[in-house]
């Protein structure tokens, strides 16, 4: 798995290659710079002959434009070095950096091939020149909260001129922990981060802002990261965990897995749960649905058992099929419970009285989830080791009180702190590797029909060419 950071845990990494490990800041910097100048050229081309503004601002950041404008100049670009500020103010490495490329346009005599610019007034960044590439190198990951004035006029002005945009570490406005921009970003093309992504490059609005993101060493060791907190699954992880399918395999050997879904009005995701569940393997699903609906379900389904069950006047689940359902739970290895259940009354006390007291794994979606946010304590206080809550974001809301706006802007950091209701369960693979075949199964519906036509059950359908992509090594 691939680790991903937060500012602060990366700013401990840079502070213990530097402190600890003895490594100069300067040649961090210096790798930093020359990474971001080779993933252009991967990108781009050859840079000789082209015209690159490069935007710095009085950090680290800037100091790594500066090495930018270093190696691009030796490359045959044309360089414009723009400073947001005055050079009397820079320090440390990034002052360092900056006194070595004045160097090179005085001693050279580079006739304007590197020309070092102070940004004085917003009406200055009107008389630079066109440039086929702008590196934006103001913020850093340090950033959060709204970008001011004049950062605010700069990166607008990016925005708008033309040419490929190029970010150093993160576009400049975005949060690097969640992702947020509080009023304005530099929208890349391509954004060169240092050592490990961070967080704001993946969620939030901050992957819409990022372009194509690469990721680039710096020279730190891997060690640099103590304990990292957060990670993004790829194929490889999946393929290891995934079960191989044995020869001998019957249907009751390889998951008997119970749904309590659907009511009325709501048979689509009862049917769209039993079946994918078939199809990424299960060998036996039995649907429980109300009996009012059992009619529609029973003919839509042909793999899948569909039991009627007692049902309200409403056509929802009623509390009397208890006694049906835990016949059927004692012969399941597993209960999948909500999607399309509704939030009735009495269908909400059958919710809580099953998780309440079944021992075997349980997956929670939809209208379970829903039902729980009347009585969390259930969430803490059950018989099985191994649940599996799967909110949107609205679902989420109402387990935890938080509003979505407040998710949406810190999604790491909130599923961290609802992932406590795990605690003491068995850990499993089966929830990040179900997510990722998902999330490949709808990339790959998506590249054939399209995101504005895409449908649930397309996303299904792939979910098949999903696993055998895993199983085979080889992405489709």
């Amino acid at each position: 798995m691939e680790a991903v950071v937060t500012s602060a845990e990366m700013q401990a990494c840079d502070r213990y290659a530097i402190d600890t490990l003895k490594i100069p800041g300067l040649i961090l910097m210096e790798n930093a710079g020359r990474g971001v100048v080779e993933m252009m050229e991967k990108h781009f081309g050859s840079m000789a002959g082209k015209t690159v503004i490069i935007v710095c601002g009085k950090g680290n950041n800037g100091g790594d434009g500066y090495v930018v404008a270093r190696h691009l100049f030796n490359r045959g670009a044309r360089i414009v070095v723009v400073l947001i500020g005055k050079a009397s103010e820079l320090k440390g490495d990034a002052k360092v950096n900056f006194e070595s490329i004045r160097k090179i346009a005085s001693k050279f005599k580079t006739d304007g091939i590197l020309q070092i610019k102070e940004l004085k007034s917003k009406q200055s960044l009107k008389r630079l020149s066109k440039a086929d590439f702008i590196v934006d190198a103001i913020f850093g990951t340090g950033f959060s909260g709204e970008v001011r004035e004049p950062y605010k006029s700069v990166i607008g002005w990016i925005n708008k001129t033309g040419g490929k945009k190029v970010s150093i570490d993160i576009p400049s406005g975005v949060n690097a922990d969640n992702g947020e921009v509080g009023n304005v970003a530099v929208k890349a093309d391509l954004t060169v981060t240092m050592a490990l992504r961070k967080i704001g490059l993946i969620t939030g609005d901050g992957k819409c802002y990022a372009g194509k993101v690469e990721v680039v060493g710096i020279s730190m060791p891997s060690e640099t990261l103590k304990k990292p907190q957060t990670f993004i699954v790829g194929a490889d992880d999946v393929r290891r965990v995934l079960p191989r399918r044995p020869i001998n395999a019957h249907k009751h050997s390889v998951g008997k897995i119970f749904v309590l879904a659907g009511s009325t009005g709501f048979t689509g995701a009862a049917a769209m749960t039993a079946s994918t569940a078939m199809k990424v393997g299960a060998g036996a699903v039995i649907l429980g649905t109300p009996k009012s609906v059992y009619p529609i379900l029973a003919k839509k389904l042909t793999e899948v058992m569909v039991e009627p069950l007692l049902d309200t006047d409403e056509g929802t689940l009623s509390i009397a099929a208890y006694d049906k359902i835990i016949k059927h739970l004692k012969w399941a290895d597993l209960m999948i419970c909500g999607p399309g259940i509704s939030r009735n009354p009495e269908t909400c006390q059958l919710v809580w009285r099953l998780i309440s007291e079944y021992d075997k794994k349980i997956l929670i979606d939809a209208d379970g989830l829903n039902n729980l946010s009347e009585k969390i304590s259930i969430l803490k206080n059950h018989r099985s080791r191994e649940i599996i809550i799967t909110p949107h974001t609205g679902e989420l809301s109402r387990l935890t009180g938080l509003s979505s706006t407040e998710i949406e802007k810190n999604r790491v950091t909130i599923a961290r702190q609802v992932a406590k209701w795990s605690q003491g369960m068995d850990r499993t693979d089966a929830a990040y590797s179900g997510v990722y075949l998902h999330g490949r199964a709808g990339d790959l519906a998506k590249n054939k029909f399209g995101e504005k036509s895409l449908l649930a059950m397309d996303v299904q359908d792939f979910l098949p060419k999903s696993i055998l992509e895993i199983e085979d090594g080889i992405l489709l």
